[in-house]
C-alpha cells in the first residue's frame, strides 16, 4: 500500500483495534457454506491426487492391450512408462493452468460463481476417464487428467479465497483450515475407495476414475443455497444490500456489524484502486515482503520433504515386517493421520496463532529429517530401528499437517487486501504447481544420487523457512486485513529508514 495513504486510514485502524474480538462458535450457515465450497473444491483436488494410485497396474495393462489391438505388437516398457508418466503429469500441468486463470475468473464470475462453473471441468474430466476403457482410447485418460488438473488448480485457488472472505475475523484461521481439512479428506477418501474391497479391483478401475464426478454433483446441489463472498459483493460489485444480506446469512442478524465495518474500512481504503495482475504484484515495492513470503512458503510446501516421506513409506513399512498386501491399508493410515492433524490444526489455530503453528511445524520437520536419516542409515543395526523409522514417517506427516500443510493457504489470504488477493492466489498457486512438477521431475534423481541423505537437503529447506517466518512474518491472528497490511508497511518503512541511515527519529515517526 503506498505510503501516502497510510495517514488516511491509520485512524480507522486504531478504531478497529480498540474492541476485543471474542472467539465464538461459527454460525450454522457459515459451517455449511464451508462444507459446500470444500466438497467440490479442495476435496475434489485431493481425491484426484490419490484415486489414480490404486489402478496403476490395471491402466498399464489397458495401455498394452490397446496398443496390441492397434499395432499388433506389444508396447515397450519404456513406452508404457512414458505414457503413464504423461497421464500423471497431465494433472500437474492442468493444475498450473487452473491456478493461472483462477484469480481472474474469481474477479469476473465471483468466488461462488467460479466454484460452481469449475464443476463443468470436473464432470467433463470424469466422463472422459470413464469412457477411456469402453472406447479403447487411452488418450482420453491423458485429456481427462489434464482437465481434472485444471479443475484442481482453480479449486485450490478460489476456495481458500472464498473461505477467507466469508469468515469473521475471529474465526478466519479456523474456517480457512477447511482448505486443508478437505484436501486431506479427499486424499483419504481416494485411498479408501481404491482398496480392493471397494473399487480397487481390475474390472472396476474405469468406474473408480469416473467417481470424481460425485463431489462435483454434490457441490452443484449445495453451494447455490449459500451467498457470494460479502467482500466481493461490496468492494468489487458495490452491492451494499447484497453484502448485508450475505453477512446476515453467514454471521447471524446480531453478529455482522463488526464485519460490515471492517469491509467498509477496506472499501474506503481501496477507492480508486483496480484489481492487480500477478505481474503488478512483482513490481509493487509496498508488497515485496508479502509476495516474497507467499512465494517462499508455496515453494517450500512442495520441497520440504513430504513427497520423499511418502516415497520411502512403503519401504519402511515393508522393513518393519508388514506384508506387501497389507501396505495399502497402512498407507490409508498415513492419510488418516494427515486428515486428523488438519482437524487438530483448525482447532488450535485461533488460540496458538498462525506463526507458532507454521514455525513449529517446520522446526519439528527439521528434527524428523535428522532422525529419519539416521534410522534409514542404520536400518539393519537392530530390529527396533525399522519401527523407529515408521515413527519418523508418521511424526513428519503430523508436523507437516499441523503447520505448513494448513497455514500456508491462510497466510496467502491474510497478507493481502481485496484488490491484490486474487492475483496473490494466482501467483501462489502457479508457484505451488510448478514446484510440484519440479519435485516430481528431479526427485527420482535426488533419491538415486543421495539415497537416505536426501533428507539433509530437506533439513536445510525446513530450517531456513522456519528462520525466515520467525524473523519476517508477523502474527495475523485476530487482525483485520488492513491491520496486517499496516504492520507490513511499518516494517517496510523501518527497513527503508535503516538502509537510508535516517536514524531512530524517522523510525519512531513512521510508527
Amino acid at each position: 500500500m503506498p505510503k501516502e495513504y497510510m495517514d488516511e486510514y491509520q485512524p480507522l485502524l486504531i478504531k478497529g483495534t480498540k474492541g476485543t474480538r471474542r472467539l465464538e462458535f461459527p454460525n450454522k450457515s457459515l459451517l455449511l457454506a464451508v462444507c459446500a465450497a470444500g466438497i467440490g473444491g479442495t476435496f475434489q483436488a485431493g481425491y484426484n491426487v490419490s484415486v489414480i494410485n490404486a489402478p496403476t497396474m490395471y491402466v498399464h495393462d489397458f495401455i498394452n492391450q490397446t496398443w496390441m489391438e492397434r499395432y499388433k505388437t506389444d508396447i515397450s516398457e519404456d513406452g508404457i512408462t512414458l505414457l503413464w508418466s504423461t497421464i500423471v503429469s497431465a494433472f500437474t500441468l492442468g493444475g498450473f493452468i487452473g491456478a493461472s486463470i483462477g484469480g481472474t475468473l474469481s474477479v469476473k464470475l465471483g468466488r461462488k460463481g467460479t466454484l460452481l462453473t469449475n464443476n463443468i471441468s470436473a464432470l467433463l474430466g470424469a466422463l472422459l476417464m470413464g469412457l477411456s476403457y469402453p472406447a479403447g482410447i487411452f488418450e482420453l485418460l491423458i485429456i481427462g487428467r489434464l482437465i481434472s488438473g485444471i479443475n484442481a488448480g482453480i479449486g485450490l485457488c478460489v476456495q481458500p479465497l472464498y473461505l477467507g472472505e466469508i469468515a469473521p475475523t475471529a474465526l478466519r484461521g479456523a474456517m480457512g483450515m477447511g482448505t486443508s481439512v478437505f484436501i486431506t479428506g479427499g486424499i483419504l477418501t481416494g485411498q479408501v475407495i481404491g482398496l480392493k474391497e471397494l473399487l480397487g479391483k481390475e474390472e472396476y478401475w474405469p468406474i473408480l476414475l469416473s467417481t470424481t464426478c460425485i463431489p462435483a454433483f454434490l457441490q452443484l446441489l449445495t453451494l447455490p443455497w449459500f451467498p457470494e463472498s460479502p467482500r466481493y459483493l461490496l468492494i468489487d460489485k458495490v452491492d451494499d444490500e447484497g453484502c448485508k444480506k450475505a453477512l446476515k446469512r453467514l454471521h447471524g442478524s446480531s453478529g455482522y456489524d463488526d464485519e460490515w465495518e471492517d469491509i467498509e474500512r477496506e472499501k474506503s481504503n481501496l477507492v480508486g484502486f483496480q484489481a492487480k495482475k500477478p505481474w503488478e504484484l512483482l513490481t509493487d515495492h509496498s508488497l515485496r515482503w508479502q509476495v516474497l513470503t507467499i512465494v517462499l512458503l508455496n515453494t517450500a510446501q512442495q520441497l520440504n520433504g513430504i513427497n520423499a516421506i511418502y516415497f520411502y513409506a512403503g519401504y519402511v513399512f515393508k522393513q518393519s515386517g508388514i506384508p506387501s498386501d497389507k501396505i495399502p491399508y497402512v498407507t490409508v493410515g498415513t492419510g488418516a493421520c494427515e486428515c486428523v492433524t488438519a482437524l487438530t490444526c483448525s482447532m488450535l489455530i485461533e488460540s496458538l496463532g498462525r506463526k507458532v503453528l507454521i514455525t513449529g511445524g517446520y522446526t519439528l520437520m527439521s528434527i524428523w529429517c535428522i532422525l529419519f536419516t539416521l534410522t534409514l542409515t542404520f536400518q539393519d543395526a537392530s530390529p527396533v530401528v525399522p519401527y523407529l523409522s515408521m515413527v519418523c514417517v508418521f511424526a513428519f506427516i503430523l508436523s507437516f499437517g499441523l503447520g505448513p500443510g494448513g497455514v500456508t493457504n491462510i497466510l496467502t489470504t491474510e497478507l493481502f487486501t481485496q484488490n491484490a488477493r486474487p492475483a496473490a492466489y494466482m501467483l501462489a498457486g502457479s508457484v505451488n504447481w510448478l514446484s510440484f512438477f519440479f519435485i516430481g521431475l528431479v526427485f527420482p534423481f535426488i533419491v538415486t544420487g543421495l539415497r537416505q541423505y536426501c533428507f539433509l537437503v530437506f533439513l536445510a529447506i525446513c530450517s531456513l523457512v522456519a528462520i525466515y517466518i520467525f524473523l519476517v512474518v508477523p502474527e495475523t491472528k485476530n487482525k483485520t486485513f488492513l491491520e496486517i497490511q499496516s504492520e507490513f508497511q511499518t516494517s517496510n518503512t523501518r527497513k527503508a529508514c535503516s538502509s537510508d541511515g535516517a536514524g531512530a527519529n524517522l523510525l519512531s515517526t513512521s510508527i
